[in-house]
Order: structure tokens, then sequence, then C-alpha cells
């Protein structure tokens, strides 16, 4: 793995960062500008982070790069890319808007060949954008992890193992209500008082805190309801206003990598790995589900428990 590609990573991240906070110091009132390729709806601190990214890149980049962002899918900086860089700028838009925690700029790098998937995932960095904590690893890095602005060694994981004991995060986006309590109200109920249960709308901010000992496990089960129940999907595209919003390759792609390398057991609502996943693509077949958690007991209880 090359340095100057981890010095872009870095460096690209940390502009948007910093487009991102100057925005949210003017003031300005949130509104949505239209919607992603992939159907999701794009705010306007999306596209402050979209023109961060366009802007380093095409100003810093050593050599040219494949660049697959939530906006503008894929284009390059120059002729004959050797990496593509799969970019959320702004993983978890609502809770930036807000001004809250929960956000980060998501960037994974792999090989540009025709057809690359996850497992070809090389490096990874995740920025979270109100406090500059990072984390980033490469396929060279001997340890695990690299990290910056935390207060303990990571990885840090729990060792949780029972439902009614663990901190957990769900996703609602895209995701009729009715389906997904249906699918683990049960499991709320059971861990809401002697657990804890969270709503942050950012797989990558979810992952991570695993990753950091504050959660025990993330579910995104969308994407496994629709498919094992295909008389849903007017349910899903309702409450997407007619678009299917699971998980796409770039919502997951940098969290899974790092995910993996800490230990977390990382899989699809299946327990099948993510690995396959195409990277380059947004349409329903590519969206994926996602089940982490910080042990394997506690993974194998949460797709036994839930009520698909």
């Amino acid at each position: 793995m090359s340095a100057h590609l981890r010095t872009l990573l870095l460096g690209t991240a940390q502009a948007v960062r910093t487009a991102v906070l100057d925005h949210a110091r003017a003031g300005l009132p949130r509104h949505v500008q239209g919607d992603s390729p992939g159907g999701d709806a794009q705010f306007d601190i999306d596209a402050v982070a979209e023109d961060a990214v366009w802007k380093h890149l095409t100003e810093h980049a050593p050599e040219p790069v494949a660049v697959y962002t939530e906006d503008n899918i894929l284009r390059t900086t120059g002729p004959d890319p050797r990496h593509v860089l799969l970019i959320d700028p702004i993983d978890g838009t609502r809770p930036a808007s807000a001004g809250l925690e929960m956000a980060t700029v998501s960037i994974a790098a792999a090989p540009l060949t025709d057809d690359p998937t996850l497992a070809d995932v090389c490096a990874a960095h995740l920025l979270e954008l109100k406090s500059g904590k990072r984390l980033y690893a490469d396929d060279t890095l001997a340890a695990p992890l690299e990290w910056h602005g935390y207060d303990w060694t990571l990885p840090r994981l729990s060792r949780t193992t029972s439902i009614d004991r663990m901190f957990w995060s769900l996703e609602f986006n895209g995701h009729p209500m009715r389906l997904m309590t249906d699918a683990y109200a049960h499991l709320v109920d059971a861990s809401a008082n002697t657990g804890g249960i969270f709503l942050f709308n950012s797989a990558t901010f979810s992952i991570s805190r695993i990753i950091t000992g504050q959660l025990d496990a993330y579910v995104d089960i969308g994407n496994r309801v629709l498919r094992d129940h295909p008389a849903t999907e007017s349910d899903f595209r309702r409450v997407g206003r007619g678009n299917i919003l699971h998980l796409f390759p770039y919502d997951i792609a940098a969290a899974v990598y790092l995910a993996r390398r800490a230990g977390v057991v990382v899989t699809d609502a299946y327990g099948e790995s993510l690995g396959p996943t195409p990277l380059l693509a947004v349409d329903p077949e590519a969206q994926r589900s996602c089940v982490a958690a910080s042990t394997p007991e506690l993974h194998q209880a949460l797709l036994d428990t839930i009520r698909w």
C-alpha cells in the first residue's frame, strides 16, 4: 500500500470535515436538494461534502484515482487509475445536519478492476465529523488499526453474549416501522432497560462503536426482510418515496473492513460474508443487510432470535 494513498484518504476526509464545519458555522437552514442516484434524499450539507471531496482529490491525488461517491457515482481524476476510492462524504447526513455527533466521512480504497467487491478493499478510513476522531487501516498495517483521538486503546470489543444485556443500534431510514417491529420488537423489549438501544442513522458510526467498545451490536435487516418476503416491496418503496433504501456498498465498505480487522463478527442478515458485495453499484440487487456483534455468541443469538 502506497503511503501516498494513506495520505490521500486522511487528507480527503479532513477536507470534508473542514468544509462541513464551515458550512455549519454559517448557520444556513437545512433543506433537501434532491435525490442521490440510489434514491436517498440529499441535503444541502451533502453537496458541500461532495464538492470538498472532488476539489481535494483533483488538487492533491499524486496519481489518477477513480472516485465513487453517493451523489456522483463513478468519476476519475485522470486516465488509467489503479485504485478506486469508495466514498460516502457524510454517512449520517441527518445527525450532521442537526449538529449531532453521529456522522462520519467514510472512505474505502480497492484496486480498480472490472468488478471490484467488498473483499477487494485494501484500505479504509473513518473520520468523525464533529469530534475529529479517526480510524484507519490498510493491508500493510501490522496492528489491526491506527486510531487518533480516543481515550483508550483500540480495538476494545465488549464480551457481551446475551440479548438482554446488549447495547445495540438499529436502522429505520427506508424501513417500514411495522415490519421492523414485527421482526425485533421483542429484542427491544428485552434489552431497552437492562441494556440499551440506539438509533444513529449512520451505519459506519454504529459499526465503529462496536470497535470502540461503546456498543455490542448493530442490526440492519431490511434487505433480508425484502428478499425473504418480496410482497413487502410496496411497503419499502412507500417509505423510500418510490425507492428501495437499504445498505448501499458505499455505506459499509470502510466500516466492514475496519470491523473485521478489529475482530468484530460482521455478516449480512443471513450470516453470510459481505465480501462478494459489488462495490460499484446502487441498484436494489447490490444492496445488503448487516448484523455485526462484538462476540460470536451474540451474533448468533441475533440471527437465531430475530423473527424473520
